[in-house]
């Protein structure tokens, strides 16, 4: 299993980000006989990150308060902007897999035609909500704090990711 890029985001006034770096993993490859959605939720679900919808991306701003998220590309490409509105540009294409940690932004800056993803959350966080900037407060940010950190990264299982770099 390839090792994931690491980002960390600081807080920004309007988005709180987390302590715990964005992974994100590129160019994995459909299994034999599988499509690259598949894959992706196979993948997910065998590591504790049950998919709940696909889709996009949000064209705006938001962060989740109540789950960590998973967003697995499996058509298009699209450049993300992590982070928060003075975040990172992020460009990602299918293969693609980036493991958000609660309060962390992201928005849609541009994307292909085709561009989608699967998204999972923790077993036990399927309960998520939509912040949006500005919604940076102590209500929002205890509800950030008092999630459990996954058990699994929802790639590389026990053996590295958010096991080994979410402490």
């Amino acid at each position: 299993m390839k090792k994931p890029q690491t980002l960390l985001f600081q807080e920004d006034g309007r988005i709180p980000n987390s302590r715990y770096p964005v992974l994100l993993y590129r160019a994995i490859t459909p299994e034999d006989g599988l499509s690259m959605v598949a894959t992706l939720e196979a993948l997910f679900e065998r590591n504790g990150w049950p998919v709940q919808w696909r889709g996009g991306v949000f064209d705006y701003h938001h962060f989740h308060s109540t789950a960590h998220e998973v967003l697995g590309v499996y058509d298009g490409a699209a450049t993300l902007r992590l982070g928060g509105e003075q975040g990172e540009d992020i460009e990602v294409s299918a293969g693609d897999v980036i493991v958000l940690p609660a309060g962390t932004g992201h928005c849609r800056i541009s994307a292909s035609h085709d561009f989608a993803v699967t998204a999972g959350y923790p077993r036990g966080q399927g309960d998520w909500d939509i912040c949006r900037s500005g919604d940076d407060t102590p209500a929002v940010r205890q509800r950030i704090a008092s999630l459990p950190r996954p058990t699994l990264d929802p790639v590389a299982g026990k053996a590295a990711g958010v096991a080994r770099d979410w402490v």
